[in-house]
């Protein structure tokens, strides 16, 4: 199977770090985003959204979206489980997976979008007084998460899941990449940091 990637870019990585922790094997396929290799209309094909990451099967067929190739690789080989063993466990954990995309992912974009690094490209007209805002929202996340945190050890509970791969790349990606590093006296978020980024899983 073929995933089309980029370095840094956050959504292939948790494509990445779940087929990692499966132990699937993906042949790595550069997409440039810089040239626009994702608009090309060879890539359009593959999905009409013009985003990475998409998985291709061995017979040509295509997936996009992280999480939806992450269910993908979660059915063709189910254990290590990472999306829910019970009927519970299945809506918990979609729950918290969603509030990270809807709650935090989108605030992380919108700074992004609004930063220095896309102001350079000048690809877009910015609003500064929205990445006020959604800087503001995303200190503020990251503060309930540090709350949430001191009472288990995963985002989900007791044990690391889907909801942990997407934190995980949306924290480095805001650090690395957006300057929204999470304030250091939020221990309890290190804590689970420190131990998430240990997993090998991790190292992509």
């Amino acid at each position: 199977m073929k995933l089309y990637d980029y370095p840094g870019a956050p959504n292939p990585r948790r494509v990445k770090i779940f087929a990692r922790e499966k132990g699937i094997e993906l042949e790595l396929i550069h997409c440039d985003m810089a040239k626009g290799e994702h608009k090309s209309p060879e890539f359009l094909k593959k999905n009409p959204s013009g985003k990475i990451p998409v998985l291709e099967l061995e017979d040509g067929r295509c997936i996009a979206e992280s999480v939806a190739i992450c269910r993908y690789l979660e059915a063709i080989k189910p254990e290590p489980n990472l999306f829910g063993r019970d009927a519970f466990e299945l809506g918990f954990i979609e729950a918290k997976n969603r509030q990270i995309e809807l709650e935090l992912w989108t605030q992380i974009g919108t700074s992004w979008v609004n930063g220095p690094i896309v102001g350079r490209m000048g690809r877009f007209e910015q609003i500064p007084d929205a990445k006020k805002v959604s800087d503001r929202n995303v200190k503020r996340y990251y503060e309930r998460l540090d709350h949430e945190l001191s009472e288990v050890q995963f985002v989900a509970g007791d044990r690391f899941s889907i909801a942990d791969i997407s934190l995980l790349s949306a924290i480095d990606f805001a650090t690395e990449m957006v300057e929204l590093k999470p304030d250091e006296t939020l221990t309890h978020l290190y804590r689970w940091h420190t131990e998430v980024s240990a997993r090998p899983g991790a190292q992509v």
